[in-house]
């Protein structure tokens, strides 16, 4: 991918622009440690310039007829679609994740997304409510004006959608800041938006580091909402931030799901369900199955299965078909995966698979999959997110062991149950503390569908009619007089 190809200022107004200080910062693919290109760096007064541009955007965009938006949005889906090659390739180079992934699901959901939402556009409604007295009363759902939309790494395509999409079809305008490590494909959604119709200053992306244009953004008084995903410790930062301003927060944040593997489960779909889990996305997943806890009826039989599927997930090039891992986002991010796996072996844990550092041609960011067996609950690598390819496997000897040892944690983001007793299923997905639970699946996502967080997992949801109602528009309440 020549340098000279790939966009790299800041998007503002339907423009590029360099960052007012002139500061650039490199992307690099972690792949092949070559630096992609020199991207532009947001700087305060870079974000207060995309916050101004929105601001001009926001008292004409909020009265653009609704079907007009919802038809942008599906243009916007459509140019999305017709250019899904370049898309994944340029996710695949900035993040290290398989090319597949990035082609065949990761850019296919992103379309679905918008044409979600493009058809939520004109169906941002109100109600009449039946008061008491000589009164009309109804409700309006207006934008709530600048949206500030906070990225991660890991999906950097599908988190920029799961939070601008709903957020223009609600009437908003937004100013996006994506992670400094991955910021190439959000950038080219800015230019694919002015492409298709989308006027100046509606989505505005500003690539820079979270301590000085994430931090910019959250504090700005112009900025009406945060919309943000990623670590658990940054949002607590940002919630603070926040306050001083009393905006419209959402925190969807990390995780350490766990992945329940009953006595009574198919096995075969267990494994299978287990390995996905885990080792999708390199395991660079705020869901990912991190702690599976199987029963100890059949966890000898579990563990050597699982070992087994963890050594067919190939690492190797991205570009490469046949590649299952990819490279680990940043050689910081690989060097907490290792400090992880040093940590398991320290306090007992046995490693069964994996837990080597490796490359390709002697280059990149790679790890093998990694399976520690007999770990306790308690154990570093089964209470803090390690966000790689590394597994936890936890005996139980019972449901109720099962229940007790999944909520034992600051998290609740997603969980998984593997059983075939369907009333154990919906039992356990009643006590389970997480936002979402899959029962015989994992990692299955969908735009209609609403996506967050319990406890320190956040709070707030993605993706789903009734959460981008909640989290992008304002209720406001009218009283009309009508006793002549």
């Amino acid at each position: 991918m020549h340098e000279d190809a790939v966009r790299n200022r800041l998007w503002i107004g339907n423009e590029w622009v360099d960052a007012e200080d002139g500061g650039t910062f490199q992307t690099i693919n972690p792949a092949t440690g070559e630096v992609i290109t020199e991207v532009a760096s947001a700087q305060a007064a870079d974000v207060d310039k995309a916050v101004a541009s929105a601001r001009g955007a926001m008292a004409e965009w909020r009265k653009v007829n609704p079907h007009k938006r919802s038809q942008l949005l599906w243009r916007l889906a459509d140019a999305i679609e017709a250019n899904a090659d370049e898309l994944g390739a340029l996710e695949t180079a900035d993040n290290g994740k398989p090319y597949f992934e990035s082609r065949k699901i990761d850019v296919p959901s992103v379309v679905e997304i918008f044409r979600y939402f493009a058809g939520l556009a004109d169906k941002v409604q109100g109600a009449t409510i039946p008061v008491a007295g000589p009164f009309l009363n109804y409700t309006l759902r207006e934008p709530v004006g600048i949206v500030g939309c906070i990225t991660p790494w890991n999906f950097p395509l599908s988190m920029a959608t799961w939070k601008t999409a709903p957020a223009l079809a609600c009437g908003n305008v937004v100013v996006l800041k994506p992670a400094e490590q991955t910021p190439l494909t959000a950038l080219r959604l800015g230019e694919l938006a002015a492409e298709v119709g989308f006027p100046p200053g509606v989505l505005n992306v500003v690539p820079g580091f979270g301590e000085t244009a994430g931090a910019a953004l959250v504090r700005n008084p112009d900025v009406d909402a945060i919309a943000f995903t990623g670590s658990t410790e940054v949002g607590k930062i940002v919630m603070r931030e926040a306050a001083d301003t009393l905006k419209k927060v959402s925190l969807e944040l990390g995780g350490k799901s766990p992945n329940v593997v009953l006595a009574d489960a198919d096995l075969k779909s267990a494994v299978r369900g287990a390995t996905s889990g885990i080792f999708y996305g390199k395991g660079e997943v705020c869901a990912a199955g991190s702690r599976v806890i199987v029963e100890r009826a059949i966890y000898d039989d579990f563990v050597e299965a699982f070992a087994k599927g963890a050594s067919k997930m190939t690492v190797g090039d991205p570009m490469d078909s046949g590649t299952r891992l990819g490279a680990i986002v940043s050689e910081e991010q690989l060097e907490r995966v290792m400090s992880y796996v040093e940590a398991g072996k320290s306090e007992g844990a046995r490693l069964v698979h994996g837990g080597e550092r490796t490359d390709v041609d002697g280059k990149g960011n790679f790890v093998t999959a990694t399976v520690f067996a007999d770990v306790e609950p308690g154990m570093k690598i089964a209470q803090e997110e390690i966000f790689g390819p590394v597994a936890a496997v936890i005996p139980v000897d019972d449901i109720e062991d099962a229940i007790h040892t999944a909520n034992h944690t600051i998290y609740g983001l997603a969980a998984g149950i593997w059983t075939r007793d369907i009333g154990k299923a919906h039992r356990i997905a009643q006590e389970i503390q997480a936002g979402t639970v899959w029962i015989n699946t994992y990692n299955q996502y969908d735009a209609a569908s609403p996506f967050g967080g319990y406890k320190q997992s956040g709070f707030g949801r993605d993706l789903g009619y009734q959460a981008a109602l909640d989290k992008y528009t304002q209720t406001k309440s009218v009283w009309v007089a009508v006793d002549g």
